[in-house]
């Protein structure tokens, strides 16, 4: 399916992203089991609002196609073990933006406070996938430019995947890469 077949604005996100992704924009997201609304403005604003922070364009760029839910699976190098593996991190979710409370979703950017108290993470993040165990972050410990870090709560692990947004989508490919012989 081509851009000429989306609407204007979804085209030239993808167009930009395809530029911020190693991965076709377009083949990203599986399925948005959670039926979270479409993302516009205001919810963004409401978010930045409530995290305090100023969230990466590519984010939003990728949550204006489909705002948050399944990925079609994929996974993040790593040049050092984790406790996932040996040399990556999953990507099998992504949370979205979702700032009606009637929408019951667990994969939610607002639900970062709560998750942050529940869990002991360290302040500063923004979650944007994980289990409780393990969580992949927006990590703003060191300036309003966030890095994407790993952190195991349950093992004191918590190690940088990128130095930015950008870079992490550039770094991800498809989980089968990592496969079980």
């Amino acid at each position: 399916m081509g851009s000429a077949s989306r609407p204007p604005r979804v085209a030239g996100y993808l167009d930009t992203l395809g530029r911020s992704m190693a991965i076709d924009p377009r083949a990203f997201w599986a399925e948005n089991y959670y039926n979270h609304p479409p993302l516009n403005d205001q919810m963004i604003s409401e978010a930045e609002a409530a995290l305090e922070v100023k969230l990466p364009v590519e984010l939003i760029e990728l949550l204006r196609i489909q705002n948050g839910g399944y990925t079609k699976g994929f996974a993040h190098p790593m040049s050092q073990r984790t406790t996932w593996a040996a040399d990556h991190v999953p990507l099998d979710d992504l949370a979205g933006i979702v700032t009606n409370p009637s929408v019951d979703t667990p994969i939610n950017l607002l639900e970062t406070a709560y998750l942050t108290t529940e869990w002991g993470l360290p302040p500063k993040q923004v979650l944007l996938s994980g289990d409780g165990h393990y969580w992949i972050t927006l990590d703003y410990r060191n300036g309003p430019e966030p890095s994407v870090a790993w952190i195991d709560v349950e093992c004191g692990e918590d190690l940088q995947v990128a130095p930015s947004f950008k870079a992490f989508l550039l770094g991800l490919v498809p989980a089968s890469t990592y496969a079980a012989a």
